[in-house]
Order: structure tokens, then C-alpha cells, then sequence
């Protein structure tokens, strides 16, 4: 079983829910070490006081704001919490909202709620439920791992699931990120037309088991190919930009591959043995029977 990474409370109006939270999705990365190259050396990282050159313990390190230039202000964990001992354990529901009116840009990472303890399973319920009725998300905030998270928090199924958010002054402007932020294009009718045709032709179903990690695939093939000596396969290079001039006939050809994959016939599964094995036996049986009546 998962361990809950934070236990508090949610809050609305006069009525509080004792939760743990536990994390609802994991990394499937490949793990590395780091080494020296051409040597075995392992490289590890050392928390070193620049001025002694000595190795320091964690708990010995505090952290320290610049106020001004060489000027820091010193802070341990326990004056980090002491300015909000009551919110480090609760989530307070500001509002609720309409799940549509949230731009996705604001979703950081899920988590499930569970109940408190059985004790509080009741309440836990009652909040679920009442939320699944109105089809609303709450929106509130949290302190978690010392930093303070804005929070949407759903129904879903049996249980409720929280996602961070950023706030809003931690999403970038576009034009402050982007070099130069496009104009609307002004695109021929004909390729606006067929661009919109190769969408509906790619629109599907969303299925998210559709959808695998490949790269970490190869990369765990690669490992695997370079332990037993074996030759390493190249992916193919990425394509290259199409040209202004070919747009138009680049986007018919993408149709029409995209309305023969749709129409082309589903391969059918491969029939079940244990079946065949099962019919099998079911004429076996009567032949086994006679045989053995025979000589009487």
C-alpha cells in the first residue's frame, strides 16, 4: 500500500473532512548513475561549506533569502511553518467552479483524497457525493512540502481526486516567453479547408491506454542491446518543415493516408486455444465412455 505524503483537513463553510493525500501518478523514467567517462568513477554529490571545504550534515542546513546583494536572511524549517501552523494541515475551500471555466495550463499533478481514518469515511462521502450532484470543483489552498499550492479538487467515481495548480502569476505570458508571437495566419481557404478535413479525418475517441512511453522503451532496449554486445538500431531522423509551396498537396496526401488507416479493417484477435481444448475434450468424452463398456 502507498503511504499518504500529506494528512490534514478540507474545509468548506462550518464542515471539516479529515484526508490523507497519496499521489495518484508515478514516473516510469530509466534511473541513472553518473560516471566519469571512459572510467568506472562513480560521480556523487556532496553538500560542501565553500568556505571550510567540509562535507555538511542536512540537519545542520538552513536556508537563506538574499534581501540584497551578499545580504542573506537565515530560516530553519521550524520558522518556515511557524507562519502558518493551521494551513500546513488544512485545505480550505475558497469556491467552487465550473471545471470547464479552468484553462488546463493551470494543472500541475493529481492526487487522490482518502478518508481521514474509518471514522471519517461518512463525511468523507457526504462531500463526494454532494459534489458529484452539483458537478462542480472546488477550488482551494494548501501548504504541502513547504510551498503553498492552489488546488482543484473533483469527484471522481468513489473517490475525490486533488490536483495542484500554479497561481496565476506563475503562468508566463506568451509574449514574454516567445521570440515573436505569431499573427494569425492567413492561410488560403482551400488549405484552411483541407487542414480542417485532415483533422476530422485524425479525430477520434480519447483512449489513453492508446498511448506508451516509447522512448523509455527504447532506451530500456538500448540498455538491454549494449549489456549483451549486441548492435544498437538508429530512430529515424524527425521530418523536415514542410515547404509553403507543397503545403497544399502535403495536406491531401495526409487525408487520404488518414481515411485509408480508418477504413482499412480491424485485425480480428487470434481464437482462444483453451476454448478449442475445452470443445475437444467435451467429443472426447463420450468415445472414452464406450470404450471402457465394451468388454463388459
Amino acid at each position: 500500500m502507498a503511504r499518504s505524503i500529506w494528512t490534514g483537513v478540507v474545509s468548506f463553510g462550518l464542515v471539516s473532512v479529515p484526508v490523507k493525500v497519496y499521489s495518484a501518478t508515478k514516473d516510469h523514467d530509466v534511473s541513472f548513475h553518473q560516471f566519469e567517462k571512459d572510467t568506472g568513477d562513480r560521480i556523487r554529490y556532496q553538500r560542501v561549506n565553500e568556505r571550510t571545504g567540509k562535507e555538511v550534515d542536512y540537519a545542520d542546513i538552513v536556508k537563506g533569502a538574499e534581501v540584497s546583494d551578499g545580504t542573506y536572511v537565515m530560516l530553519d524549517s521550524d520558522e518556515l511553518d511557524s507562519v502558518a501552523p493551521g494551513r500546513s494541515r488544512s485545505l480550505e475551500i475558497h469556491t467552487f467552479v465550473e471545471q470547464d471555466e479552468i484553462d488546463p495550463m493551470y494543472y500541475q499533478k493529481s492526487y487522490y483524497l482518502g478518508p481521514g481514518s474509518d471514522e471519517t469515511v461518512n463525511t468523507y462521502a457526504l462531500l463526494r457525493d454532494a459534489m458529484a450532484d452539483a458537478d462542480r470543483v472546488a477550488i482551494g489552498t494548501l501548504v504541502m512540502r513547504g510551498k503553498e499550492y492552489l488546488a482543484a479538487i473533483r469527484a471522481d467515481g468513489d473517490v475525490l481526486v486533488l490536483e495542484t495548480m500554479f497561481f496565476a502569476d506563475e503562468i508566463r505570458k506568451a509574449a514574454k516567453v516567445l521570440d515573436s508571437v505569431p499573427a494569425r495566419a492567413k492561410a488560403k481557404p482551400k488549405e484552411r479547408a483541407i487542414a480542417v478535413q485532415l483533422i476530422d479525418s485524425m479525430t477520434a475517441k480519447w483512449k489513453p491506454t492508446d498511448f506508451r512511453d516509447t522512448y523509455t522503451d527504447r532506451v530500456n532496449k538500448l540498455i538491454a542491446a549494449k549489456a549483451k554486445g549486441k548492435d544498437v538500431t538508429v530512430a529515424a531522423e524527425a521530418p523536415t518543415a514542410t515547404k509553403a509551396v507543397d503545403l497544399l498537396e502535403a495536406l491531401r496526401a495526409s487525408v487520404e493516408a488518414a481515411s485509408k488507416r480508418k477504413a482499412a479493417p480491424k485485425k480480428k484477435a487470434p481464437a482462444k486455444k483453451t476454448a478449442t481444448k475445452k470443445a475437444a475434450s467435451k467429443k472426447a468424452a463420450p468415445k472414452k465412455t464406450a470404450a471402457k463398456k465394451a468388454p463388459a
